[in-house]
């Protein structure tokens, strides 16, 4: 299986929708992003967006939509797994629900955010140009009582730390046969669709707000923490970290 450079193009096309001039190719696994993430990591809500931050890593360290986010070295990379492989992200393709996320919720963040307000999102206009803007207008204006809720983190990794990680080849199985959350964002999904297949959407095609526990399947004993464990612990980690600082 080739899981690492999630790569986009655009198809060309006026007559073709928005939604789906986006597509996803998979190449090799290798990818480094020069972070190592050796246990599952501890994630807060980000207070009013659908997106966890890692408020104890030294690293822009999201996740989003049923996947981790890193912005690292002027890119974006995403992955199903806490610790990769990771896929790069152009631009165009990064999800407006992770690019609407605050400044302050960067833990490393590169020099041109300097002066930028904490409370805001960067200015990826300022930074990608005048074509990137023109096909992103109105990115940073949102209603945020419409914001949908976040996706069920998949606590099951947990379960996978150091020399149990995974291997690429085993991840998928892994995670399709653990996390039945249904992805909303185009990316994301089509992201999905060419990794696990095509699931048949519950509740006709809407995701499943259920948390965690509603979206693992059931555990085999013997094999680390329990579901309400596991639960307990990402409630926690909502309560100790709501402020978001």
């Amino acid at each position: 299986m080739r899981k690492a450079a999630l790569v986009l193009w655009m198809a060309l096309g006026a007559a073709v929708p928005a939604s789906a001039q986006l597509s996803i190719g998979i190449g090799l696994p290798g990818v480094s992003i020069g972070i190592n993430v050796p246990v599952y990591p501890q994630l807060a809500r980000v207070p009013g967006y659908p997106v966890y931050y890692a408020p104890r890593m030294n690293a822009n360290y999201f996740f989003y939509d049923g996947l981790y986010w890193v912005f690292a070295g002027d890119n974006w990379y995403a992955s199903d797994w806490y610790n990769g492989p990771w896929g790069t992200v152009a631009p165009a393709a990064v999800p407006a629900y992770v690019l609407r996320i605050p400044v302050r919720y960067y833990r490393q963040p590169p020099s041109y955010f300097r002066g930028w307000r904490a409370d805001a999102p960067p200015r990826w206009g300022d930074h990608w140009g005048g074509e990137w803007s023109q096909s992103h207008g109105g990115w940073d204006r949102w209603n945020r009582a419409s914001a949908p809720a976040p996706a069920p983190l998949p606590t099951y990794q947990r379960r996978y730390a150091g020399d149990r990680y995974p291997r690429v080849e085993q991840q998928q199985a892994l995670h399709g046969q653990n996390y039945r959350y249904q992805p909303r964002d185009p990316v994301v999904r089509q992201h999905d669709q060419g990794q696990h297949g095509q699931r048949a959407p519950a509740n006709g095609g809407h995701r499943q707000d259920t948390g965690a526990r509603g979206n693992e399947a059931p555990q085999a004993s013997g094999h680390g923490q329990g579901r309400g464990r596991d639960k307990d612990h990402e409630n926690a980690d909502d309560r100790g970290h709501g402020n978001g600082h």
